[in-house]
């Protein structure tokens, strides 16, 4: 019998990104979508700037590829053109691990399996939901830092900070011991309360930022785990905001060699004008902080998260950045530097926050540096690399 011949598809691409500004960009990432044509992609072949790693992600869930994220270095003010062959045909893609994303289970003999989504019916007690994730919900973790959403009405986003660039959450699992800190791991820095923490999303009514309460159902899923990108949502059903039901999307991104996170909420049936409201807390102790009208707040102080452990301390930094499509308006409260945001036309916020700790061996040391850090970060994202697309024939 003559073996049949497997014949990959292949689709070229011209990809080719811009530095606006004047200033050397590093881990840039660029997310090309894949076209619809170019049939159940598995590989890629890139020239134009040599050893570009690359990802290819499913995103809808559906068994095919349908993004494709590089990461490329540019000098200031260049342009250059990527050359991508998509192929249907597997090929080795080795690429040094960067990012990570799970969800587990919490299970009575401590083997915490692993699942990629979960949902609930609304009138489960958010107590239990809550407690039946290991961690209490999805977890996010880049090289110098990682985040977890709870599993709850809070949906609060948690923090926690490395002491070295590294991927470690499955060895800690947000939960270091003693024995583990001594051996130079990080660990949750982060003390919530009834704060917005590190960016979490919430309703806004009475001029208070409220929690997502009446839902049809809620859950989370893991979207995509990969060495250079990872994303979780979180999703709410129905949620009853301001007597119109409401059905909401929160994704959160992270790339590697970046220590801040993308955030867009999808709204569908929110009325035309609805305000919604995040931010970053005020830390614990020794709080500093600033908030300005273009959308920029920040936060630097002393936080004791683990009362377990009272002798351990942490000193660490908070940011948001809301771009003016979004935003409504800045204020703070007590325990909060507040942002006010409302949906563009599609229904869309979008959002980006960030962190820093003096546990970090890489990150700014004083809460001056932290906000001349944050103001240079507002400069990136709002200049943005520009990327073109063109399909080759």
């Amino acid at each position: 019998m003559i073996p049949a011949l497997i014949t990959a598809l292949l689709t070229s691409l011209s990809v080719t990104v811009t530095n606006p500004i004047s200033e050397s960009r590093t881990d840039v990432p660029v997310v090309v979508p894949i076209p619809s044509s170019a049939g159940d992609v598995k590989s890629a072949t890139i020239t134009g700037i040599t050893g570009v790693p690359y990802q290819l992600d499913d995103m809808n869930a559906d068994g095919i590829a349908d993004e494709l994220v590089m990461m490329v270095n540019l000098k200031p003010g260049e342009s250059r053109t990527l050359n991508v062959k998509l192929s249907t045909r597997p090929a080795a893609n080795d690429v040094e691990p960067g990012t990570y994303a799970y969800l587990k289970l919490n299970d009575k003999n401590k083997k915490y399996p692993e699942i990629t989504a979960i949902t609930y019916p609304g009138d489960v007690d958010n107590r239990e939901m809550y407690s039946s994730i290991y961690g209490h919900g999805a977890v996010l973790e880049g090289l110098y830092n990682a985040i977890r959403v709870y599993m709850d009405n809070r949906q609060s986003v948690d923090l926690y900070s490395k002491n070295k660039p590294q991927l470690e959450l499955e060895t800690t699992g947000f939960y270091t011991t003693r024995q583990q800190l001594s051996e130079g791991y990080g660990r949750d820095i982060l003390w919530a309360g009834t704060s917005v923490a590190m960016g979490s999303f919430r309703g806004w009514q009475n001029n208070a930022p409220t929690t997502i309460d009446t839902v049809a159902t809620r859950g989370q899923r893991i979207v995509t785990t990969g060495p250079l990108r990872s994303v979780i949502e979180v999703e709410d059903r129905d949620w009853v905001y301001n007597g119109t039901p409401v059905n909401m999307v929160q994704r959160y991104t992270v790339y590697k060699g970046h220590r801040d996170y993308d955030v867009e909420i999808s709204l569908k049936g929110a009325p035309k004008g609805s305000v919604f409201a995040t931010g970053v807390q005020k830390i614990m102790n020794n709080n500093t902080g600033f908030i300005d009208r273009d959308g920029l707040a920040g936060s630097w102080g002393d936080n004791l998260p683990d009362k377990g452990m009272p002798e351990v301390t942490d000193t660490l930094g908070l940011g948001i950045y809301v771009p003016a499509p979004y935003l409504v308006k800045t204020l703070e409260d007590d325990v909060n530097y507040l942002t006010l945001v409302s949906p563009d036309k599609n229904g869309k916020i979008k959002y980006s926050i960030t962190a820093a700790a003096l546990r970090d061996e890489t990150s700014p040391r004083s809460d001056k540096d932290w906000f001349a850090y944050l103001k240079q970060w507002r400069r990136l994202l709002a200049n943005p690399v520009k990327v073109t697309v063109k399909k080759n024939r």
